[in-house]
């Protein structure tokens, strides 16, 4: 259901954008999640099925954005100003429904591979 792509290893203070691919028509809202080395799952930011609104965990607010093309089927993640704490690998995730999902990894109901992010300083 979910592909993501576009991770890689950048330096310190680089840019990347993340992609996820959705193969379904249906109406949905979608969020990002990471996943540190010996961490829990934590939430990046979400959106709803318009875009019109999204929500920024505080730790990449300012720095992150979250958007979507509907017409392709396809959430994105833009990432700058890269620090080695965003270091992980990220997922994107669906839940059904037109409003933004929450924080909450259960409030979710599929799931993509996830992609590697590599900060290196």
């Amino acid at each position: 259901q979910l592909q993501a792509s576009g991770g890689g290893l950048v330096q310190v203070g680089g840019c990347l954008r993340l992609s996820c691919a959705a193969r379904t028509f249906s109406i949905y809202g979608m969020g990002w999640f990471r996943q540190a080395p010996g961490k829990e799952r934590e939430f990046v930011a979400a959106i709803d099925w318009s875009g019109s609104t999204t929500n920024h965990a505080d730790s990449v607010k300012g720095r992150f954005t979250i958007s979507r093309d509907n017409a392709k089927n396809t959430l994105y993640l833009q990432m700058n100003s890269l620090k080695p704490e965003d270091t992980a690998v990220y997922y994107c995730a669906l839940k059904w429904g037109r409003q933004r999902p929450g924080i909450r990894d259960y409030e979710y109901e599929y799931w993509g591979q996830g992609t590697l992010v590599t900060v290196s300083s």
